[in-house]
């Protein structure tokens, strides 16, 4: 007996799957890059200031992905 029991009519597929793990990785690959930049901006202001915009952009990527799952249609 699982906890999480999936709703009638959301099948799991290879596409699905794919976008899910790459919402992830962008989320936290983009909040990791964001904090290591406030901790570069300290010895170079440039490059920290990049890898701070360049994380904050991967990490809204990955949210509006979020949404963009939110509205697919599964067909079963």
């Amino acid at each position: 007996m699982g906890f999480f029991k999936p709703s009638p009519g959301t099948g799991s597929s290879k596409p699905m799957a794919l976008l899910h793990g790459l919402i992830w990785i962008l989320i936290y690959g983009g909040l990791l890059t964001l904090v290591l930049g406030l901790f570069v901006e300290n010895i170079d202001d440039a490059t920290g200031w990049l890898m701070v915009v360049a994380g904050g952009v991967v990490a809204a990527l990955g949210f509006v992905l979020i949404y963009v799952r939110s509205k697919i249609k599964m067909h079963s």
